[in-house]
């Protein structure tokens, strides 16, 4: 089987996989416990912390463990209904991933405005100047790079206006983190990435918090993590998932160059074979990893993502023609496609491995594809 499926989740890198088989040796204990099993515990996740505050650029103490990025997200929205004034809304990008969309609805569900993208897929920067010099909202949402389309945020020039306005910004940096370097995430109130993403294992996440003001925990029980996210760390899981982002990091500084030509020619060599193929996001910058297309129409019954299934290659769609349980992408939607073109869209996302070969492959299998 082809993979090409990296943005939903990852192969579990050699480096991930040491890790974790070496922290579940070594450190058995509950790192709450007060004896020297425990403490050792508890000092291995006080190295990892440091070790990410170094890569993002901020404080140890501003990391808070968690198992994924969608609780991350959640414990960010939950937090700041908890502490802002009730009058105050949340601006969020019309874009986000769902579980920012949904935990927004939830805790904010006549306080939040959605910000508009264009029409190739980033967040209008312009649009936030503008509407921060009417109103000054209780925080400001906008991922790092889209997972659908791998289009890149602003997210540096609208944390720029956020701190001329003294205004929280949050971002989810999930598909960021492993792909492109992390210096500078550490600038933002509020930042959260999961290890899956990147190479580490299922379960371990994390939430960047700012560093004065108390965290108003979603999860409450125990006193882990200062009080901020009750429950027992995954210690295995954190050691493994710091070992992935440091050998991303790594990989990242070398350059993108080869991964980047690998991801052109395929759109040029796909658009000359298949010219009713539309590639979105062209105009803007993109992750070096995600190709996101429409294909041309189908039978919904033979639905693009499980003809290549079939014919052994791994993608992701997102969006369904009319299968009754998914709804077609909020975020070709807010880029201004209707419901039927978002039915025939597909992602191609690779890793650092994909090699030409498996670019070379997945063309073949695309255009056979088309002919049935």
């Amino acid at each position: 089987m082809i993979y090409f499926d990296h943005n939903a989740t990852t192969p579990v890198l050699p480096e991930a996989r040491e890790a974790w088989l070496d922290a579940v040796d070594r450190f058995v204990g509950n790192p709450s416990s007060p004896h020297r099993l425990g403490s050792r515990a508890d000092k291995a996740l006080t190295d990892a912390r440091e070790q990410l505050a170094a890569l993002l650029g901020c404080h140890a103490l501003d990391i808070v463990w968690t198992a994924t990025a969608t609780e991350s997200n959640n414990l960010a929205i939950a937090h700041l209904a908890n502490s802002l004034p009730p009058e105050e809304e949340i601006w969020i990008s019309a874009i986000e991933h769902p579980c920012v969309i949904e935990s927004a609805r939830r805790w904010f569900p006549e306080r939040h405005r959605l910000i508009p993208v264009t029409a190739g897929g980033a967040v209008e920067a312009d649009w936030v100047n503008e509407e921060l010099k009417k109103l000054r909202p209780g925080a400001i949402v906008v991922m790092a790079a889209n997972n659908e389309t791998g289009v890149l945020q602003p997210w540096r020039e609208i944390l720029g206006l956020c701190r001329a306005h003294g205004v929280p910004f949050f971002c989810d940096a999930a598909q960021w983190l492993g792909k492109l370097p992390s210096v500078g995430l550490g600038d933002c109130d509020f930042v959260s990435g999961c290890a899956h993403k990147f190479g580490g294992p299922k379960g371990a996440a994390f939430l960047k918090v700012p560093e004065r003001g108390r965290l108003h925990p979603l999860l409450v029980g125990g006193r882990q993590e200062e009080g901020r996210r009750a429950g027992t760390e995954n210690v295995a899981g954190v050691l493994s998932m710091m070992a992935a982002l440091q050998a991303r990091e790594d990989r990242a500084a070398s350059g993108i160059a080869e991964p980047m030509r690998l991801r052109a020619d395929f759109e040029t060599r796909l658009t000359n074979e298949l010219a009713q193929v539309q590639v979105l996001g062209t105009g803007s910058e993109r992750l070096w990893n995600t190709v996101s297309v429409l294909m041309p129409e189908a039978d919904c019954r033979q639905r693009w993502v499980v003809k290549l299934d079939k014919a052994g290659v791994a993608v992701s769609t997102g969006s369904a023609c009319a299968s009754g349980k998914e709804e077609p992408s909020h975020v070709l939607a807010a880029m201004g496609f209707n419901e039927a073109e978002a039915s025939r869209a597909l992602r191609f996302s690779s890793g650092w491995e994909t090699r030409e070969e498996e670019w070379n492959a997945l063309l073949r299998t695309l255009v056979e594809a088309v002919k049935v």
